[in-house]
C-alpha cells in the first residue's frame, strides 16, 4: 500500500512539474518585436542601404537576427508568396492577383511606403543631351529614338525596369537596343566608359556622400535632368524633388509583412517608420516620407 501510493505521489508530482514547464514555454512568446529570427528578401537596388538599416537594429536590438538575402524585386515578390519569406523591401505594393493568392492561402499581407526613391538617368560626360523629356524616354526605350542610344538596365528582372515599363512604355516593347547589367554600379561603369548610351539607376548609386549638403551626384557619368511638361522646367533627382512629385521618375519604396501578431516582422516595419531608420533613408538620398520634413531654397550649381 505504501508502495503503491508513493508511485502515485511521484506520478502527480511529475505531470505537475511538465505541466507548469508547458505553460511557461506557451507563455514565452517565440518571437516579439525585439527578439526572434526572420528571414527577409529586398529588392537588391537597396542592398547598401536595407544593410545599413539592419546594422543599426541588429546593434540596438542583440536579441533578433534578421537573415537578408538581395535579390531583384519579382524574386522577393516570388518568396513572399511562396511564404519562403514574412518581409519583403520593394517599389510597389502588390497586384490584387497577388493578394488574392495570398488570402486563398489564409495569408494576410500589411504594406506601407516608407521612403521615396528616384530612377536616375545618366549619360557619359560626353553626351550632347542632358535634359530629356518623356516622349524622348519612350522614343529611347522603344528604340524609335534617332539618337540611337545604347540603353542600359541593371538586370531583367529589376524593379528599375519594371517601373519604366510600367510608367513610360506601358503595354509596348522595348527596342533592341536595350541591354541588362549585371547590377546597379555595372550600369554606372557601361555609361562611364561608352560615349552613346544612356542608363537607369536607383539615385542613391549615383550620389555623392562625401556632400554634407546632400546635393552632389557622382563625376564619372552625367546625372540628366528631366523635363516637365506641366511645370514647363527640368528636374534632377533631388529629395525636395521627388517629394513634391516635379521630378516624374520618382516611385516608392514598400515594405511587406505577414505579421498578424507582434512579431519581429513588425518591429523591424515599426524601425522603419520611425526616426532611426527614416534617418537612414534620408542619409541615403531617398526622401523619408513618415517624418516632417522640411524643405528650403537652394542655390544648385551644376
Amino acid at each position: 500500500m505504501i508502495f503503491a501510493r508513493n508511485i502515485f505521489l511521484f506520478t502527480l508530482c511529475a505531470s505537475l512539474l511538465f505541466a507548469c514547464s508547458s505553460n511557461n514555454n506557451s507563455d514565452k512568446p517565440k518571437e516579439t518585436l525585439t527578439s526572434g529570427n526572420i528571414d527577409i528578401s529586398a529588392d537588391e537596388t537597396y542592398t547598401p542601404i536595407i544593410k545599413e538599416q539592419l546594422k543599426v537594429f541588429d546593434s540596438s536590438y542583440p536579441n533578433a537576427t534578421i537573415n537578408a538575402s538581395f535579390k531583384p524585386e519579382n524574386e522577393c515578390i516570388k518568396d513572399f508568396i511562396d511564404e519562403k519569406v514574412k518581409f519583403i523591401l520593394i517599389t510597389r505594393d502588390l497586384t490584387e492577383d497577388e493578394k488574392s493568392i495570398l488570402e486563398n492561402k489564409k495569408v494576410v499581407s500589411n504594406s506601407q511606403a516608407i521612403a521615396k526613391d528616384a530612377v536616375a538617368v545618366i549619360v557619359n560626360n560626353n553626351a550632347d543631351d542632358s535634359v530629356f523629356s518623356i516622349a524622348a524616354l519612350q522614343g529611347i526605350l522603344t528604340g524609335q529614338s534617332e539618337k540611337g542610344y545604347k540603353v542600359v538596365f541593371d538586370g531583367q528582372g529589376s524593379s528599375t525596369l519594371r517601373f519604366m515599363l510600367d510608367s513610360i512604355i506601358p503595354g509596348e516593347k522595348l527596342g533592341s537596343n536595350v541591354f541588362a547589367a549585371k547590377s546597379n554600379d555595372s550600369v554606372v561603369n557601361y555609361v562611364a566608359n561608352e560615349p552613346n548610351s544612356i542608363g537607369f539607376v536607383g539615385v542613391s548609386h549615383v550620389c555623392d556622400f562625401s556632400d554634407p549638403e546632400g546635393l552632389a551626384f557622382i563625376n564619372t557619368v552625367k546625372i540628366a535632368s528631366i523635363y516637365n511638361d506641366e511645370k514647363q522646367e527640368a528636374y534632377k533627382p533631388y529629395q525636395a524633388y521627388m517629394a513634391t512629385g516635379d521630378y516624374l521618375l520618382t516611385r516608392n519604396l514598400y515594405y511587406i509583412h505577414r505579421d498578424n501578431h507582434s512579431g519581429l516582422a513588425s518591429g523591424f516595419a515599426k524601425f522603419l517608420r520611425e526616426y532611426r531608420g527614416q534617418l537612414i533613408f534620408k542619409q541615403a538620398r531617398l526622401f523619408p516620407t513618415k517624418v516632417e520634413m522640411i524643405i528650403r531654397t537652394a542655390e544648385i550649381n551644376d
